[in-house]
């Protein structure tokens, strides 16, 4: 999959009182995509591409989300379970999972989500603040929680999320 060329800004605005954090402004992109019964969305220009789920080479006391590494290309890229990092139960990986690799500031990183929906574009209107939230996800890690129809997304800021994650410990590398 490539990834367009324009790019579209991110401004964040002062929070609204009561909230955790701002509305984005301008036009964006996402890959949206599931994991159990929720429906996230990562900013496309960060997708790499999307493959089915391969098992990945295990990396020995690996622990946390990180399943494995994989060659792609001569570039060894860790590959994480999104469902474990947002604090879900594990499930059997199948090729019914999907791998979204991901461009992560300097790093490659790939995560198994359930499945892919579609890349939607999203304006203003459709962006709500993101409430005050108890959990895994951090609201600093969401960008914003979008509205197509009755469908909720939630916006995942997927750099500050996977900022200090198991993928850490395994340096990108090049064959």
């Amino acid at each position: 999959m490539s990834t367009p060329t324009t790019l579209h800004s991110i401004t964040r605005l002062a929070p609204a009182p009561g909230t955790a954090q701002a509305v984005m402004t301008d036009l964006r992109e996402f890959l949206t995509f599931q994991i159990g019964n929720e429906e996230y969305g990562v900013d496309i220009l960060r997708v790499q591409e999307i493959r089915s789920y391969e098992k990945p080479t295990t990396i020995a006391n690996a622990t946390g989300e990180l399943l494995g590494v994989m060659n792609l290309r001569g570039v060894i890229v860790p590959i994480l379970d999104l469902r474990l990092k947002l604090g879900q139960t594990a499930v059997q990986y199948d090729h019914l999972k999907v791998v979204i690799v991901l461009h992560i500031g300097h790093r490659t990183v790939g995560v198994v989500v359930d499945g892919v929906s579609d890349v939607l574009t999203l304006e203003r209107e459709q962006l709500r603040p993101v409430p005050a939230l108890r959990g895994n996800v951090r609201p600093e890690h969401l960008l914003a929680i979008g509205s197509v129809g009755p469908r909720m997304l939630i916006l995942l800021d997927i750099e500050k999320f996977l900022a200090k994650s198991a993928a850490d410990e395994v340096p990108a590398t090049s064959h």
